[in-house]
């Protein structure tokens, strides 16, 4: 099916995508308590995020806008009934570049015991494909200074370092 402008539609309403023991896919509310796992047991990254009573609400409603979206995916990939990783996949417009679409592949995570086995890579391949579907003439990210692991990853994946980012706190 054609993506119409600004609509973030890929085939099915929930595509998937196959692999030996993997499967990709977008992610469920009964996901969430999993993912934010990931999150949490990200140290380097320092979000502070912890699925517990207090934080189930903010979360959820986070899911929730997110799921409500036409520009804005988050997919799982779910290695023997557990979620082994977690991607987000927005898309959004630009004058620069002629009106290109772009999309931004954020908050990527693998499980601490699943990484070094492609996990990461299938995401990452997976989120060009989706990018490429929908008429996105860029994938780009962002990682952190102190992620030095992640940057070899990126790096061997074809993508070039060409930005530094800043952020504000608001």
């Amino acid at each position: 099916m054609p993506s119409r402008p600004g609509v973030f539609v890929i085939g099915d309403a929930n595509p998937r995508c196959e692999v030996p023991m993997l499967t990709i896919r977008n992610a469920e509310p009964g996901d969430l308590s999993e993912i934010v796992a990931l999150y949490a047991a990200d140290f380097l990254g320092g979000h502070g995020d912890a699925w517990n009573p207090q934080t189930e609400a903010a979360y959820r409603a986070a899911f929730a806008d997110i799921a409500a979206s036409t520009d804005n995916r988050l997919l799982v990939a779910v290695e023997e009934g557990c979620v082994a990783g977690v991607f987000q996949l927005v898309l959004f417009s630009t004058l620069v570049g002629h009106g290109a679409r772009r999309a931004k592949l954020a908050s990527v995570q693998v499980r601490a015991e699943c990484r070094s086995r492609g996990i990461g890579e299938r995401m990452v391949r997976y989120a060009e494909v989706l990018a490429r579907d929908v008429g996105a003439a860029m994938l780009e990210l962002s990682s952190s200074n102190r992620r030095h692991d992640a940057h070899r990853f990126y790096d061997r994946l074809g993508y070039e370092r060409s930005h530094e980012g800043f952020r504000k706190r608001l």
